[in-house]
């Protein structure tokens, strides 16, 4: 019997001087059209990015240079002031400003985060859910007038006055569907296999929601939050329904009385913006700084929030 014996190469860690590589082909060169359309794309995306930043930084610089003339203690201090006077501050409008807010996010935060659970965890292909999402969608496009006509004739008119509770009911509306959009979207964005993982230890599916799925998606839902905050706190249609404006503080007492009108920055810069009286016109450009300050401390908050 003859024994067959195969020869195998075997490989050998050094190049052949033989072999050359060429490496023209992975310099950058203008001269090639895919480089060069790569850096016109790049100087164009920056260019249109600097032209879009223009009316944002324009905006912010107008507020600051305006608004920052009147800046004082006394604007946190004191009340409104009348026509033909001088002075004055928007204290209670920071205050009616704060609580309103505060209403709509302690009206709408648990309903939207409990609504986006069961549209991504209990019943994600359910009819139901199909709805609530489309409505949700429509939602966000709702018109702000819409809802302070609605909070008018279901808070105003059954309470008998104007309110910083129906002010508040007025602004959970519109914070409401993007509280549930974003919310669904972070819980849907956390990995399949942290799920898995809880269920193998034996978790249910409500413990897997509460202390493994809602940690996760913390900061994609508090960006959400921080985003409809913003939103509820420059609206003025809804609260010129509800709350209407009062150029007195919003406690008395020592208590907040929230059945009474209510005054909010965003509604002084409205009637104020439009008065003839220069002491006034002042005031709301402080304020309008003042507002933009309060929306971004309170992104800030967030955002330090979510990286803990």
């Amino acid at each position: 019997m003859t024994d067959i014996v195969t020869s195998v190469p075997v490989p050998s860690n050094k190049i052949s001087p033989d072999i050359t590589i060429d490496v023209s082909g992975l310099e950058k060169s203008l001269r090639r059209p895919r480089t060069a359309f790569n850096y016109i794309m790049s100087f164009l995306t920056a260019a249109i990015t600097i032209i879009a930043l223009i009316p944002l930084l324009s905006v912010v610089l107008t507020l600051v240079v305006r608004g920052g003339q009147r800046l004082s203690i006394s604007l946190f201090t004191q009340l409104p002031p009348a026509a033909f006077e001088h002075g004055g501050g928007f204290g209670n409008a920071i205050v009616g400003t704060l609580v309103m807010v505060g209403i709509a996010a302690l009206i709408s935060v648990p309903f939207g985060i409990l609504s986006a659970i069961y549209l991504a965890e209990t019943a994600p292909e359910a009819k139901l859910s199909y709805i609530v999402r489309m409505c949700a969608k429509v939602l966000t496009g709702f018109p702000s007038i819409l809802a302070g006509v609605f909070a008018y004739g279901t808070v105003v008119l059954v309470t008998g006055g104007f309110s910083a509770i129906a002010g508040g009911i007025a602004l959970s509306i519109l914070m409401l569907p993007t509280v549930i959009l974003t919310a669904e979207e972070a819980i849907r964005m956390v990995p399949s296999k942290i799920r898995e993982a809880a269920l193998g230890m034996g978790a249910t599916q409500t413990q897997t929601v509460w202390m493994v799925l809602l940690p996760t998606a913390f900061p994609g839902i508090l960006t959400g939050v921080m985003l409809a905050v913003a939103r509820a706190a420059g609206e003025t249609a809804p609260l010129l329904f509800t709350a209407l404006f009062s150029n007195y503080w919003l406690i008395s007492g020592g208590r907040f009385n929230l059945m009474q009108p209510t005054s909010s920055l965003a509604v002084l810069i409205y009637n104020f913006s439009a008065v003839p009286f220069q002491n006034q016109i002042e005031l709301a450009w402080a304020a309008a700084l003042i507002l933009v300050l309060i929306v971004l401390t309170v992104n800030l908050i967030g955002q330090s929030l979510s990286r803990k």
